[in-house]
């Protein structure tokens, strides 16, 4: 299977691996070797997090943890059954308090995002794809899990060998075929003042 490729063209120029990020739907069973889902955690851990907090955490499956990934797809709403046919899924979670001194971090959800993206962008490297997703059941997640209410579910992600995109439903085809857009710089940075 050749890897997927849709890269955008760009106003200016930047780094490749953000050029090529993409979040495909069709997805192999595959196995992924331990050794890249670990390189992904990596990825992720070197991110930048306030006071080095570090407060993200993950829990992962492959389709080998049988009673595991059936938690973690229990969880996948309806329209997001597309998913099951990853190799890997995992879910993110944000610690919401500074373990130094049991203090709010309002910064959490930011870190854990910027560890996410980390883990996305290494993707293309081990030739995986990736697709992360809000549309998972956010009020189960944690009793599911058995992990404590405190902490705060981010995304799912959906990680793999890519699929043959030829056996995705239609309305699926046309999400994948879709050119990839994005609104112009000018629409979100303003220098000096707010200007909406």
């Amino acid at each position: 299977m050749d890897y997927p490729r849709k890269p955008v063209q760009t106003t200016l120029p930047i780094l490749e691996a953000i050029r090529e990020r993409w979040s495909p739907l069709s997805f192999s069973d595959q196995p992924i070797e331990q050794e890249k889902i670990m390189t992904l955690f990596e990825a992720a851990r070197w991110a930048p997090s306030s006071f080095n907090e570090q407060p993200w955490r993950y829990i992962y499956a492959t389709k080998d943890d049988k009673d595991d990934r059936k938690s973690l797809e229990s969880l996948l709403v309806e329209g997001n059954s597309w998913a099951k046919s990853a190799y890997l899924l995992l879910i993110s979670f944000a610690v919401p308090v500074f373990a130094r001194n049991g203090k709010e971090n309002r910064h959490a959800m930011h870190d854990l995002g910027a560890a996410s993206g980390f883990l996305a962008l290494q993707l293309p490297s081990l030739r995986l794809i990736g697709h992360q997703m809000a549309g998972f059941d956010f009020a189960r997640a944690n009793e599911v899990l058995g992990v404590p209410p405190e902490f705060i579910p981010g995304s799912m992600m959906a990680i793999g060998y890519p699929g043959d995109s030829a056996l995705l439903d239609s309305k699926l085809k046309d999400r994948e075929n879709a050119a990839r857009t994005r609104r112009p710089v000018n629409e979100f940075a303003s220098r000096g003042r707010w200007w909406y």
